[in-house]
């Protein structure tokens, strides 16, 4: 369930939701030329706080560089935007897409000459995977889409079209049965779910594909390590193999959306116990201690909303 929030900021101006619209023109509409992120705001005692606000609006812009889309708004400029449209929504927890994308003007796959338009947008959104996934955890499938190969597509940047690939995923798992659906890359080893980074554990170590398998370096995924690193516990980086999933110890998810997410089977082969493990569990107990302000911001992660 989500309930969008009431203004949306566009080009430097909050506007009402309603009005943001875009003219069937838009070069993005047609070519997919837009970049995007996903970020939360968290609930704290102190208020509403933007999750990892500079590591987010820095990749939105390093993936307009890379698409070679120009913004016209600076860092700062992007992160006051955001806690300006949280707070003008009045939201204490959300979910905040910021997006660059190219708009209306000459047809033709080359857009450089369209203006850049810029929305956020932030919404009331609960569990990506659903609001029983963090505990009970997801029966994913390995799908029979790929990830593309480093030499056609720009995996470290979040570009709109780049994501036909991982609807392609999403929608085959759906239509299988599953709660989501994990993609190998070019050459056959794991890369990431449709929208999440995956972690495996095996014997107490956890391992996790680096970025040689096609995936984007999630915000999310580099908390976890973080955390991990904190706990003592041992993580490689390293190519992973399709039947490593199925002999796991444990295995989860990260992500905006998904936060953090057990995974208790791999196309209907039970994964450990069938529940959520103890590394993930302790990893989620920190993880949510961290965003809910329950325990010290000891990694500078939290942007307050609203300064008192």
């Amino acid at each position: 369930m989500s309930t969008n929030g009431k203004y949306i900021w566009k080009n430097g101006e909050l506007i009402p939701w309603e009005a943001a619209t875009v003219h069937v023109m838009t070069h993005a509409l047609h070519y997919g030329s837009s970049v995007f992120e996903g970020v939360r705001a968290y609930a704290t005692p102190s208020g509403p706080s933007v999750f990892r606000l500079q590591p987010h609006t820095r990749r939105l812009l390093n993936s307009a560089k890379i698409a070679r889309i120009a913004v016209p708004y600076s860092e700062e400029q992007l992160n006051k935007a955001v806690l300006d449209t949280v707070d003008a929504n009045g939201h204490e927890a959300c979910y905040i897409r910021p997006l660059v994308f190219r708009g209306a003007g000459k047809l033709g796959v080359e857009g450089r000459h369209n203006p850049t338009e810029v929305i956020i947008m932030t919404m009331e959104w609960g569990r990506y995977l659903g609001a029983e996934a963090i505990e009970q955890g997801v029966d994913v499938q390995v799908s029979t889409w790929r990830r593309l190969a480093p030499d056609t597509a720009a995996s470290l940047a979040k570009i709109g079209g780049q994501y036909v690939n991982s609807q392609f995923i999403s929608m085959e798992a759906h239509d299988n049965g599953f709660h989501e659906g994990l993609a190998l890359d070019y050459n056959g080893t794991v890369s990431e779910g449709a929208g999440e980074n995956i972690f495996v554990i095996l014997n107490g170590v956890v391992y996790t594909p680096n970025i040689a398998s096609s995936i984007l370096m999630g915000i999310t995924r580099d908390s976890a390590l973080t955390i991990l690193k904190s706990q003592g516990v041992e993580v490689r980086h390293e190519p992973i193999s399709r039947d490593l999933l199925y002999v796991a110890d444990e295995i989860f998810l990260t992500g905006t959306a998904a936060e953090v997410t057990p995974v208790r089977s791999v196309d209907r082969i039970q994964i450990g116990a069938g529940s959520r493990g103890p590394v993930t569990k302790a990893l989620q107990d920190e993880f949510f201690a961290l965003t809910s302000g329950q325990k010290p911001d000891v990694y500078g992660w939290l942007t307050p909303v609203r300064h008192s």
